[in-house]
């Protein structure tokens, strides 16, 4: 099955309206967690406007003290703000590398490696070298249906997984176009596989549209889900919101 990566930044985006720790990251980390969850993913924004420096310290701690076997998947933009401080000081097990800029309200695209003008390869190289010696797994989150030159510049990088980048997946659901999107996300899985990468896929996944992909792209090795899951959270409660996410993980 795909492992499940609970996100928990809509967690902090709540607790950031009030001048309060409620709710606590720590404690529904921990719920999560304790439901099955295999990891947490957190990206800690340069302006903080959900993670905040101490909530990676906090989290960090209730990783290595009470959940050693399970994953800490660090997201970010490594030319930005803190993140390669955060890498170096916490040593998760994954690093998921998005190209973000600061003013995004989400990560909306992926990594462009190869073509005039993109210097992303050559800027990435030596800190996912760095990464790797730290003993972190590294992930590039990258659009389907690039290139295989692309999906090459990944393996030439070091890189272990691609992330695949899913709202457009997510957003051709019910339309007529769907399985021509699907078929996209198909070929670029089966490129990066032939190349030994492995598969994380996130964003905009949900309990209605994760089993069919899953379905469609059983190598997916782990999926990041936070947005859906959490609002889910709030029918459900998330230790039972987990389990119906862990259940949807099997549809292959």
């Amino acid at each position: 099955m795909a492992a499940l990566s609970v996100n928990l930044n809509k967690i902090a985006t709540l607790r950031n309206t009030r001048a309060l720790e409620i709710p606590d990251l720590v404690h529904f980390g921990r719920i999560a967690l304790q439901a099955g969850a295999h990891g947490l993913t957190i990206h800690p924004r340069p302006d903080q406007r959900h993670i905040r420096t101490g909530d990676v310290t906090r989290l960090t701690a209730l990783w290595k003290n009470e959940f050693p076997q399970k994953e800490f998947n660090i997201e970010g933009n490594p030319f930005l703000g803190d993140y390669m401080k955060h890498i170096r000081d916490v040593r998760p097990t994954q690093c998921t590398l998005v190209p973000d800029s600061p003013e995004a309200n989400t990560s909306d695209h992926g990594w462009t490696l190869t073509g005039p003008g993109s210097d992303n390869a050559k800027n990435l190289a030596p800190l996912i070298a760095e990464m790797k010696s730290l003993g972190c797994r590294v992930s590039l989150f990258m659009d389907a249906g690039i290139s295989e030159q692309e999906v090459a510049a990944v393996k030439n990088l070091h890189a272990d997984r691609i992330e695949l980048y899913t709202e457009p997946y997510a957003a051709s659901f019910t339309k007529p176009h769907f399985k021509t999107t699907l078929a996209g996300f198909a070929q670029t899985a089966r490129a990066a596989l032939a190349m030994g990468l492995h598969l994380n896929a996130g964003h905009d996944l949900n309990l209605a549209n994760l089993p069919t992909l899953i379905q469609a792209i059983p190598q997916i090795a782990e999926v990041s889900i936070g947005h859906a899951l959490i609002a889910d959270a709030l029918e459900f409660g998330l230790h039972d919101t987990v389990q119906k996410y862990m259940a949807a993980c099997t549809a292959a």
